[in-house]
Protein backbone atom coordinates (compact mmCIF):
# COMPACT_ATOMS: atom_id res chain seq x y z
CA UNK A 1 0.00 0.00 0.00
CA UNK A 2 1.39 3.30 -1.25
CA UNK A 3 0.77 5.82 1.97
CA UNK A 4 3.64 8.29 1.17
CA UNK A 5 4.61 10.50 -1.58
CA UNK A 6 8.13 9.65 -3.51
CA UNK A 7 11.56 10.44 -1.93
CA UNK A 8 12.42 12.95 -4.79
CA UNK A 9 12.10 16.43 -3.69
CA UNK A 10 9.82 18.03 -5.45
CA UNK A 11 9.40 21.83 -6.24
CA UNK A 12 7.77 24.22 -3.79
CA UNK A 13 4.56 24.81 -6.83
CA UNK A 14 4.39 21.27 -7.23
CA UNK A 15 4.18 19.71 -3.79
CA UNK A 16 1.69 22.71 -2.67
CA UNK A 17 -0.73 21.37 -5.47
CA UNK A 18 -0.09 17.60 -4.33
CA UNK A 19 -1.15 18.60 -1.01
CA UNK A 20 -4.16 20.69 -1.78
CA UNK A 21 -5.14 17.81 -4.28
CA UNK A 22 -4.91 15.32 -1.63
CA UNK A 23 -6.59 16.73 1.18
CA UNK A 24 -9.61 18.02 -0.94
CA UNK A 25 -10.28 14.60 -2.06
CA UNK A 26 -9.90 13.04 1.42
CA UNK A 27 -12.05 16.17 2.98
CA UNK A 28 -14.62 15.14 -0.19
CA UNK A 29 -14.53 11.44 0.47
CA UNK A 30 -14.63 11.19 4.27
CA UNK A 31 -17.81 13.93 4.08
CA UNK A 32 -19.32 11.77 1.71
CA UNK A 33 -19.10 9.08 4.34
CA UNK A 34 -19.74 10.85 7.24
CA UNK A 35 -23.04 11.44 5.99
CA UNK A 36 -23.41 7.82 5.25
CA UNK A 37 -22.37 7.18 9.18
CA UNK A 38 -24.78 10.22 10.38
CA UNK A 39 -27.87 8.38 8.47
CA UNK A 40 -26.98 5.03 10.24
CA UNK A 41 -27.08 6.56 13.42
CA UNK A 42 -29.91 8.76 13.13
CA UNK A 43 -32.30 5.39 12.16
CA UNK A 44 -32.02 2.30 14.70
CA UNK A 45 -33.96 0.64 11.76
CA UNK A 46 -30.16 0.02 10.25
CA UNK A 47 -28.55 -1.32 13.69
CA UNK A 48 -30.66 -4.20 14.29
CA UNK A 49 -29.90 -5.36 10.72
CA UNK A 50 -26.41 -6.99 10.37
CA UNK A 51 -26.25 -6.16 6.39
CA UNK A 52 -26.12 -2.18 7.43
CA UNK A 53 -23.93 -3.10 10.16
CA UNK A 54 -21.28 -4.25 8.29
CA UNK A 55 -21.79 -1.68 5.33
CA UNK A 56 -20.99 1.01 7.79
CA UNK A 57 -18.11 -0.51 8.95
CA UNK A 58 -16.40 -0.61 6.38
CA UNK A 59 -17.72 3.26 5.61
CA UNK A 60 -16.13 3.73 9.42
CA UNK A 61 -13.04 1.92 8.11
CA UNK A 62 -11.91 3.66 4.99
CA UNK A 63 -12.90 6.82 6.68
CA UNK A 64 -9.95 6.03 9.26
CA UNK A 65 -7.67 4.49 6.25
CA UNK A 66 -8.12 8.24 4.43
CA UNK A 67 -7.59 10.05 7.04
CA UNK A 68 -4.21 7.85 8.21
CA UNK A 69 -3.08 7.94 4.32
CA UNK A 70 -3.55 11.63 3.52
CA UNK A 71 -1.62 12.78 7.37
CA UNK A 72 0.79 10.52 6.53
CA UNK A 73 1.24 11.94 2.69
CA UNK A 74 1.17 15.59 3.98
CA UNK A 75 3.55 14.62 7.06
CA UNK A 76 5.99 13.48 3.80
CA UNK A 77 6.22 17.28 2.76
CA UNK A 78 6.07 19.09 5.85
CA UNK A 79 7.94 16.79 8.31
CA UNK A 80 9.91 14.69 6.67
CA UNK A 81 11.32 12.43 9.43
CA UNK A 82 8.44 11.31 12.38
CA UNK A 83 9.83 10.17 15.23
CA UNK A 84 9.90 6.11 15.04
CA UNK A 85 7.18 5.22 17.07
CA UNK A 86 4.71 7.39 16.39
CA UNK A 87 5.70 6.53 12.63
CA UNK A 88 4.72 2.63 13.36
CA UNK A 89 1.68 3.90 15.40
CA UNK A 90 0.47 5.20 11.75
CA UNK A 91 1.67 2.69 9.73
CA UNK A 92 -0.09 0.12 11.94
CA UNK A 93 -3.51 1.71 11.72
CA UNK A 94 -2.94 2.23 8.11
CA UNK A 95 -2.25 -1.38 7.20
CA UNK A 96 -4.76 -2.65 9.63
CA UNK A 97 -7.30 -0.91 7.76
CA UNK A 98 -6.47 -2.20 4.85
CA UNK A 99 -6.43 -5.30 5.30
CA UNK A 100 -9.79 -5.28 6.78
CA UNK A 101 -11.35 -3.83 3.98
CA UNK A 102 -11.69 -7.40 1.90
CA UNK A 103 -12.04 -9.17 4.92
CA UNK A 104 -15.43 -7.31 5.57
CA UNK A 105 -16.58 -7.71 1.68
CA UNK A 106 -16.34 -11.72 2.65
CA UNK A 107 -18.52 -11.15 5.34
CA UNK A 108 -20.96 -9.24 3.39
CA UNK A 109 -20.69 -11.96 1.10
CA UNK A 110 -21.26 -14.49 3.66
CA UNK A 111 -24.17 -12.80 5.20
CA UNK A 112 -26.31 -12.74 1.72
CA UNK A 113 -25.84 -16.41 1.09
CA UNK A 114 -27.07 -16.66 4.29
CA UNK A 115 -30.44 -14.25 3.28
CA UNK A 116 -30.79 -15.57 0.42
CA UNK A 117 -29.78 -19.56 0.91
CA UNK A 118 -30.99 -20.29 4.36
CA UNK A 119 -33.36 -17.48 4.56
CA UNK A 120 -35.06 -19.64 7.57
CA UNK A 121 -31.95 -18.86 9.74
CA UNK A 122 -31.07 -15.40 8.46
CA UNK A 123 -32.33 -13.87 11.53
CA UNK A 124 -30.88 -16.64 13.95
CA UNK A 125 -27.48 -16.45 12.81
CA UNK A 126 -27.29 -13.07 11.26
CA UNK A 127 -27.63 -11.14 14.93
CA UNK A 128 -26.43 -7.60 15.87
CA UNK A 129 -24.63 -8.78 18.60
CA UNK A 130 -23.04 -11.23 16.89
CA UNK A 131 -22.39 -8.84 13.76
CA UNK A 132 -20.01 -6.90 16.53
CA UNK A 133 -18.27 -10.04 17.59
CA UNK A 134 -17.34 -10.94 14.05
CA UNK A 135 -16.21 -6.80 13.35
CA UNK A 136 -14.05 -8.18 16.88
CA UNK A 137 -12.69 -10.52 14.92
CA UNK A 138 -11.80 -8.59 11.58
CA UNK A 139 -9.79 -6.25 13.71
CA UNK A 140 -7.79 -9.08 15.46
CA UNK A 141 -7.35 -10.55 12.16
CA UNK A 142 -6.26 -7.43 10.30
CA UNK A 143 -3.37 -6.07 12.51
CA UNK A 144 -1.70 -9.60 12.96
CA UNK A 145 0.61 -8.59 9.62
CA UNK A 146 1.45 -5.41 11.17
CA UNK A 147 1.97 -6.39 14.52
CA UNK A 148 4.14 -9.29 12.88
CA UNK A 149 6.13 -6.61 11.34
CA UNK A 150 6.82 -4.73 14.50
CA UNK A 151 7.61 -7.76 15.77
CA UNK A 152 10.36 -8.80 12.81
CA UNK A 153 11.55 -5.38 13.69
CA UNK A 154 12.65 -5.69 17.14
CA UNK A 155 14.01 -8.66 16.32
CA UNK A 156 16.34 -7.89 13.64
CA UNK A 157 16.51 -4.12 14.68
CA UNK A 158 19.11 -2.49 17.09
CA UNK A 159 17.35 -0.80 20.04
CA UNK A 160 18.72 2.55 19.74
CA UNK A 161 16.61 2.12 16.28
CA UNK A 162 13.41 2.47 17.99
CA UNK A 163 14.28 6.09 19.92
CA UNK A 164 15.30 7.75 16.01
CA UNK A 165 13.37 9.33 13.79
CA UNK A 166 12.49 8.06 9.91
CA UNK A 167 11.00 9.08 7.29
CA UNK A 168 7.69 7.19 7.80
CA UNK A 169 7.48 5.10 4.31
CA UNK A 170 6.90 1.33 4.54
CA UNK A 171 10.08 -0.54 2.83
CA UNK A 172 12.25 2.36 4.98
CA UNK A 173 11.02 1.18 8.44
CA UNK A 174 10.42 -2.47 7.60
CA UNK A 175 13.31 -2.80 5.26
CA UNK A 176 14.59 -6.95 5.56
CA UNK A 177 13.80 -9.48 3.47
CA UNK A 178 11.55 -11.19 6.33
CA UNK A 179 8.85 -8.36 5.67
CA UNK A 180 8.71 -8.70 2.24
CA UNK A 181 8.28 -12.18 2.53
CA UNK A 182 5.23 -11.19 5.04
CA UNK A 183 3.55 -9.18 3.19
CA UNK A 184 3.54 -11.00 0.08
CA UNK A 185 2.69 -13.77 1.71
CA UNK A 186 0.15 -12.75 3.68
CA UNK A 187 -1.41 -10.61 1.09
CA UNK A 188 -1.87 -13.69 -1.48
CA UNK A 189 -3.41 -15.81 1.75
CA UNK A 190 -5.97 -12.70 2.49
CA UNK A 191 -7.02 -11.83 -1.03
CA UNK A 192 -7.05 -15.97 -2.26
CA UNK A 193 -9.31 -16.49 0.50
CA UNK A 194 -11.64 -13.49 0.35
CA UNK A 195 -12.25 -14.35 -3.18
CA UNK A 196 -12.90 -18.03 -2.62
CA UNK A 197 -15.80 -17.15 0.10
CA UNK A 198 -17.01 -14.22 -2.17
CA UNK A 199 -17.27 -16.61 -5.60
CA UNK A 200 -18.44 -19.54 -3.67
CA UNK A 201 -21.10 -17.84 -1.81
CA UNK A 202 -22.09 -16.03 -5.08
CA UNK A 203 -22.56 -18.84 -7.37
CA UNK A 204 -24.68 -20.85 -4.52
CA UNK A 205 -27.06 -17.37 -4.32
CA UNK A 206 -27.51 -17.49 -7.84
CA UNK A 207 -27.89 -20.97 -8.01
CA UNK A 208 -30.64 -20.63 -5.47
CA UNK A 209 -32.25 -17.94 -7.18
CA UNK A 210 -32.47 -19.13 -10.40
CA UNK A 211 -34.00 -22.35 -8.63
CA UNK A 212 -36.72 -20.10 -7.12
CA UNK A 213 -38.17 -19.25 -10.78
CA UNK A 214 -37.82 -15.33 -9.75
CA UNK A 215 -36.71 -13.32 -12.43
CA UNK A 216 -36.17 -10.23 -10.08
CA UNK A 217 -34.27 -12.13 -7.51
CA UNK A 218 -32.26 -13.98 -10.21
CA UNK A 219 -30.96 -10.43 -11.65
CA UNK A 220 -30.51 -9.06 -8.12
CA UNK A 221 -28.57 -11.60 -7.36
CA UNK A 222 -26.63 -11.41 -10.68
CA UNK A 223 -26.27 -7.46 -9.94
CA UNK A 224 -24.71 -8.26 -6.08
CA UNK A 225 -22.22 -10.56 -7.54
CA UNK A 226 -21.19 -7.78 -9.79
CA UNK A 227 -21.24 -4.86 -7.40
CA UNK A 228 -18.87 -7.14 -4.67
CA UNK A 229 -16.61 -8.42 -7.93
CA UNK A 230 -16.03 -4.68 -8.54
CA UNK A 231 -15.52 -3.19 -5.00
CA UNK A 232 -13.02 -6.33 -4.54
CA UNK A 233 -11.58 -5.02 -8.07
CA UNK A 234 -11.08 -1.48 -6.47
CA UNK A 235 -9.45 -2.76 -3.07
CA UNK A 236 -6.94 -4.92 -5.07
CA UNK A 237 -6.05 -1.85 -7.23
CA UNK A 238 -3.72 -1.14 -4.64
CA UNK A 239 -1.34 -4.29 -5.09
CA UNK A 240 -1.08 -2.53 -8.62
CA UNK A 241 0.53 0.69 -7.04
CA UNK A 242 4.64 -0.44 -7.21
CA UNK A 243 3.88 -2.81 -10.56
CA UNK A 244 2.56 0.63 -12.02
CA UNK A 245 5.00 2.92 -10.22
CA UNK A 246 7.60 0.34 -11.50
CA UNK A 247 6.73 0.41 -15.62
CA UNK A 248 5.68 4.03 -15.99
CA UNK A 249 8.98 5.58 -14.02
CA UNK A 250 11.07 3.11 -16.27
CA UNK A 251 9.53 4.46 -19.21
CA UNK A 252 9.06 8.40 -17.81
CA UNK A 253 12.06 8.71 -15.36
CA UNK A 254 12.18 12.18 -15.11
CA UNK A 255 8.84 12.54 -14.30
CA UNK A 256 8.91 10.00 -11.51
CA UNK A 257 7.60 11.92 -9.07
CA UNK A 258 4.37 12.85 -11.32
CA UNK A 259 4.13 9.06 -11.90
CA UNK A 260 3.91 7.75 -7.73
CA UNK A 261 1.43 11.03 -7.46
CA UNK A 262 -1.27 9.55 -9.92
CA UNK A 263 -0.66 6.03 -9.03
CA UNK A 264 -1.14 7.24 -5.29
CA UNK A 265 -4.09 8.93 -6.26
CA UNK A 266 -5.52 6.35 -8.56
CA UNK A 267 -5.31 3.53 -7.01
CA UNK A 268 -5.36 4.17 -2.87
CA UNK A 269 -7.46 7.64 -2.77
CA UNK A 270 -9.84 7.55 -5.62
CA UNK A 271 -11.39 3.75 -4.63
CA UNK A 272 -12.14 4.77 -1.38
CA UNK A 273 -14.55 7.30 -2.95
CA UNK A 274 -16.33 4.71 -4.96
CA UNK A 275 -16.16 1.57 -3.14
CA UNK A 276 -19.04 2.85 -0.22
CA UNK A 277 -21.06 4.70 -2.81
CA UNK A 278 -21.45 1.24 -4.45
CA UNK A 279 -23.76 0.11 -2.10
CA UNK A 280 -24.65 3.17 -0.70
CA UNK A 281 -26.42 4.83 -3.67
CA UNK A 282 -27.79 1.57 -5.06
CA UNK A 283 -29.86 0.71 -1.83
CA UNK A 284 -32.77 2.86 -1.95
CA UNK A 285 -34.15 2.34 1.91
CA UNK A 286 -30.94 3.78 2.96
CA UNK A 287 -30.58 6.44 0.10
CA UNK A 288 -34.41 7.81 1.71
CA UNK A 289 -33.49 8.03 5.09
CA UNK A 290 -30.53 9.54 4.01
CA UNK A 291 -32.17 12.51 1.97
CA UNK A 292 -35.18 12.49 4.84
CA UNK A 293 -32.53 13.49 7.19
CA UNK A 294 -29.92 15.87 5.49
CA UNK A 295 -33.53 17.63 3.92
CA UNK A 296 -35.07 17.76 7.19
CA UNK A 297 -31.86 19.35 8.89
CA UNK A 298 -31.40 21.75 5.80
CA UNK A 299 -35.41 22.99 6.30
CA UNK A 300 -34.81 23.73 9.43
CA UNK A 301 -31.63 25.57 9.29
CA UNK A 302 -33.27 27.61 6.44
CA UNK A 303 -36.62 28.36 8.40
CA UNK A 304 -34.81 28.92 11.98
CA UNK A 305 -34.38 32.78 12.40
Amino acid sequence: MNLTSDLVVDSYEEAFVKNIVIVFLGVIINSINGMLVVTFLANPIFSKDSRYILYIHLVINDMIMIFVSVTLYVMSYILRLLNFPFCCMLLILATTTFMISPLNLAGMAVERFIAVCKPLHHHQICTPQRTYVFICFLWCTGVIPSLADFSILLSTQPTSFQRTVVYCYPPIVFPTKLHQDRSTYSQIIYMSLVWFIVIYTYCNVMFTAKKASSGSSANKARNTILLHGVQLLLCMLSYLTPVLNFILISLFPVHSSKITFLTYLLTNIMPRLLSPLIYGVRDQKFVKKMKEHFTCKFCFLKIAP
